[in-house]
């Protein structure tokens, strides 16, 4: 199957959501931003992001159910009126037929399909970072399909990062596709010809570019450290925020990318990986969990079947892996590191 139909309609919604999702970074919104239960940010443009991105797959695959982050609810709180206000205005600038606020509610609100192991879905992050966009630094956009359990199709739009070399000075915007045994491609937002990227082919550990969460909260930077040190790895680890640390992987920039979860009870959503994992893995890379195991998408809107994430250029995967178990394993990091508000990864 060639999924052409699903890639051109992927490319156009994520696309417009990074026009979106940039002219909010770029208006500096002040008040534009509310807390969720979980503590982490919300903004205009995750709202906005998704309302866009699934009113444009409805009205081409109407059939097809989508797995998303947002709800509508905190817009509907009269403490967040102008928060509802913005994400309505922009929403109507990209998709001037959602006049209707309930119209622009049940976009968003389409994105509480559960998944699962039948058929087929989207799952969308709509904005996978959303930390770095209020810093100003990286996010994602991230969208893919799966089907009967298997992603694909992945397309991911990164506005804001460096389109050829992240140590040098190039024009910012990248867009990565990958579609199941086609490969991946990245592109700039504004230019349609893409080109085929791989992974590095690094396979001295030494010379290996880490990558790891920015924000402490989100892995373990203690547990990263360790591990660096006992693969022998020479170069200080990359701090990125999103999905874009996939996109590093698969244009051969960096060489390893590990989440490390700092509590065992914790399961990685599907939108925050699918799109990812599917650019690296096209480009000749490979992703699992930290035991190995293959990332399942069958099991709804999490990955509750796996933990942590390991994703590498595939030459040095059965090393890293190796590595992530030595640590684990070691009495050295024993009982004595449980961090504060949960197990850490050596109670695997």
């Amino acid at each position: 199957m060639s999924h052409e139909a699903e890639r051109r309609v992927a490319v156009e919604a994520v696309l417009k959501a990074c026009f979106l999702c940039a002219e909010v970074q770029s208006a500096h919104l002040s008040g534009g931003v509310v807390n969720k239960e979980d503590r982490s940010p919300v903004t205009v443009a995750d709202f906005g992001a998704q309302a866009v991105v699934s009113d444009l797959l409805a009205a081409t695959f109407p059939e097809i159910p989508l797995v998303s982050e947002e709800d509508s609810s905190p817009l509907k709180d009269f403490h967040n009126s102008r928060l509802k206000d913005g994400v309505i205005g922009y929403v109507r600038r990209y998709s001037p037929h959602l006049k209707d606020e309930d119209a622009i509610f049940a976009a968003i609100d389409r994105g509480q399909a559960r998944g699962g192991s039948r058929g087929r879905f989207w799952t969308l992050d709509p904005i996978d970072g959303t930390k770095g966009f209020l810093r100003g630094d990286q996010y994602a956009i991230a969208l893919a399909l799966i089907e009967d359990g298997r992603i694909t199709l992945g397309v991911m739009g990164c506005p804001s990062l460096p389109l050829h070399s992240l140590n040098e000075e190039s024009p910012r915007g990248c867009l990565f596709v990958a579609v199941k045994d086609q490969g991946t491609s990245m592109r700039g937002l504004d230019d349609p010809s893409g080109k085929p990227v791989r992974v590095s082919a690094l396979s001295d550990p030494a010379e290996a570019l880490f990558c790891e969460s920015f924000e402490p909260s989100h892995s373990s930077h203690d547990q990263m450290a360790r591990i660096v040190t006992a693969i022998g790895a020479k170069r200080p680890p990359l701090r990125m925020d999103s999905q874009a640390k996939y996109g590093i992987l698969a244009r051969g920039e960096g060489t390893v990318y590990l989440r490390l979860p700092k509590n065992k009870s914790y399961e990685e959503k599907i939108w925050d990986h699918a799109a990812g994992m599917i650019i690296v893995e096209e480009a000749g890379g490979r992703v699992t969990d930290l035991l190995g195991k293959p990332l399942d998408f069958s099991r709804g809107r999490t990955l509750d079947n796996n933990q942590g994430i390991v994703a590498t250029n595939g030459l040095l995967h059965e090393r890293m892996l190796e590595a992530v178990k030595s640590v684990i394993n070691s009495k050295e990091h024993g009982a004595g590191s449980r961090e504060q508000g949960g197990k850490s990864i050596s109670d695997f």
